[in-house]
């Protein structure tokens, strides 16, 4: 028996020295490949695109025959997740072949036997997935439509069911392509063949469908009904359902108590949905990825800012290393992480690492989006907010212009294309209006910034509340304004007050964005020559400094996390969270962002 030491070293199997002839001699055997095994087929081109040959993979995937064999390996839908993305950054349109001609085939074979109708129907939730899983979200609509449209009409159960199906696929691809009137029609034409299932005596499981609306009113800024649908989703989940689709439950119910500052019952989801995800599809996989980002924006609507940015790093590394190139989810990872980074870097001043990430999803949102579409308006938004930061610390005064002037044009343009989007009464546009008026103070147009902050508390009071996390950032920020630049000090006095209130209400005493509003309060008692107070609140700040610190020190590790609980306890331990929060007063509605200030104003919304 050979020892280990000599099995150091072994040449390449025969196996994969078959696979690399094969391609070296591709021309050649191309017709022959159909005659091969799915498993054997796949390996052959990934070797092919392992040895760049991407004109000779474009063509064979071109075929819908011979993409969909490729699609039934679904062990590595991962590597061809990396094929497909290399092939549409060279330029060629694969998944808009694919949708169209799959719709095509579709028309065709609606007209031949029902058999062959149903494979069709079959391949088009596979085609459609596969593609909405990759960032082609366009194309698995036009997949979608066209597979709802073909069996929404026929009468049969199995029909109905699979209209069910293709109707909740669909609302999710519009939601996340920002289509969100579309997305409306789409939830009530599956509400209705769910009525029209369970009219049947059928037994249909909501639990997606509610998540999906969920996800839909949690994007027009409707927390409150995002929240109570949140539940309705979550009691009907089950572990009989796809791994998949209870992950993507738990991770959209997950938002919606976090904008509801119901913290335990997000946690609780959000620290599952990753376990989960981790568990059933690996650790490098996309889904881990998207579980990741959503426990980021926990992490940072909790006030726990450095681990969000490490885990906002972790899914950004995964998608870059599954997908790559001019990606639509890499393009939002990427933003996550900037605007992280700008909150976490605030208080230093050092936005390199922000405004890079920042430009990079610019850069291939612009590349792969329309110029109006509604995704390039956060994008913006972030960049926006980082420019203005960069010229505010420029000594050079030219500069500090040039820096503000394209803030400000992102910021309108980013304004223009939310209201279009939702109208003015909306939480985005207040929060817009809010940036705004940040702006206009760095750039001293005084009564223009007061406009803007009073607007976007005006807009936000009548969507949340007064004592909404919301109303307090730009109540703070308007005293900043006051206290700063139009020395009003009793009314930046009233303002920074109920700022603090709301702040520790929400979040404790340790509430990092209370340290701008009290480095205001030292300000503005010392310019009345209340030296006392001015006291009062420079110890306060040491104690919040103390309480910053005990807070920074924990640490978060989401790939630790293991799932201590079944799915019916999960159920069970959210509602009896639920019922808690609401004997103890608790829920409004909130869409928190974080932290910081120059002039002692906190960070942007």
């Amino acid at each position: 028996m050979a020892r280990a030491s000599e099995l150091e070293w072994a040449p390449e199997s025969l196996y994969n020295t078959a696979i690399s002839a094969v391609v070296s001699r591709f021309s050649e055997y191309r017709h022959e490949l159909k005659n091969l095994t799915d498993d054997v087929i796949f390996d052959v081109y990934y070797k092919l695109y392992d040895k760049n040959g991407l004109v000779d993979l474009g063509n064979e995937f071109r075929d819908l025959d011979v993409f969909s064999r490729v699609l039934k390996v679904n062990n590595k839908r991962v590597l061809l997740h990396r094929c497909f993305q290399a092939i549409m950054d060279t330029d060629v349109s694969l998944s808009r072949i694919l949708a169209n001609e799959f719709c095509w085939r579709l028309t065709s074979e609606v007209q031949a036997d029902e058999t062959a109708k149903g494979k069709m129907l079959q391949f088009g939730f596979s085609l459609g997935s596969f593609l909405c899983e990759a960032g082609w979200f366009a194309d698995s609509i036009t997949i979608y439509t066209k597979c709802l449209k073909a069996c929404i009409n026929d009468e049969s159960t199995p029909n109905k069911y699979r209209a069910m199906e293709f109707a909740v696929r669909l609302l999710h691809s519009q939601n996340v392509n920002c289509q969100y009137g579309e997305a409306e029609e789409t939830y009530n034409t599956a509400v209705r063949i769910c009525e029209d299932l369970e009219s049947r005596g059928h037994k249909v499981n909501k639990a997606v469908l509610h998540s999906e609306h969920c996800a839909l009113l949690f994007a027009q800024s409707k927390y409150t009904e995002a929240f109570n649908t949140c539940h309705l989703a979550i009691l009907e989940l089950n572990p009989n359902m796809p791994p998949m689709a209870i992950v993507n439950v738990m991770r959209l119910c997950s938002k919606a108590c976090v904008v509801k500052r119901e913290f335990k019952s997000a946690e609780l989801l959000m620290k599952y949905a990753v376990a989960y995800a981790r568990e059933k599809f690996g650790k490098h996989h996309p889904k881990h990825a998207d579980t990741l980002l959503d426990y980021g924006f926990f992490l940072l609507n909790s006030d726990c800012v450095v681990p969000a940015v490490q885990v906002y790093q972790l899914a950004l590394d995964i998608r870059q290393n599954v997908f790559g190139g001019n990606n639509l989810y890499v393009a939002i990872a990427c933003e996550d992480l900037a605007y992280a980074s700008y909150v976490n870097e605030y208080s230093s001043g050092k936005f390199r690492n922000a405004k890079d990430h920042a430009e990079k999803s610019m850069a291939i949102l612009n590349k792969i989006l329309p110029e109006n579409h509604l995704l390039l308006s956060s994008s913006k938004r972030v960049k926006a907010l980082i420019l203005e930061e960069i010229g505010i610390d420029c000594n050079d005064k030219t500069e500090e212009k040039k820096y503000l002037e394209e803030a400000l044009k992102l910021h309108l343009s980013s304004l223009a294309q939310t209201r279009k989007a939702f109208g003015e009464e909306n939480v985005q546009t207040a929060k817009h209006y809010g940036n705004l008026g940040r702006l206009c103070q760095s750039m001293k147009r005084h009564e223009d910034a007061e406009r803007m902050h009073k607007q976007a508390i005006e807009i936000k009071e009548r969507l949340l509340g007064p004592d909404d996390y919301e109303v307090a950032l730009s109540v703070g920020h308007l005293a900043s304004l006051f206290n700063y630049d139009m020395f009003k000090y009793d009314e930046a006095e009233k303002l920074y007050l109920r700022s603090v209130k709301i702040g520790r209400q929400l979040f404790g005493e340790g509430y990092s964005g209370l340290e701008y509003d009290y480095r205001g309060l030292v300000r503005l008692y010392t310019q009345k020559r209340d030296f006392a107070q001015a006291d009062h609140y420079r110890d306060i700040i040491n104690q919040w400094s103390i309480l910053r610190d005990t807070h920074n020190a924990r640490e978060f590790n989401p790939l630790e996390y293991e799932i201590t609980m079944t799915i019916p306890e999960l159920v069970e331990q959210v509602m009896r969270n639920h019922a808690l929060a609401l004997n103890a007063g608790k829920g409004t509605d909130h869409k928190g962002d974080n932290t910081k200030e120059t002039a002692e104003r906190s960070s942007g919304e």
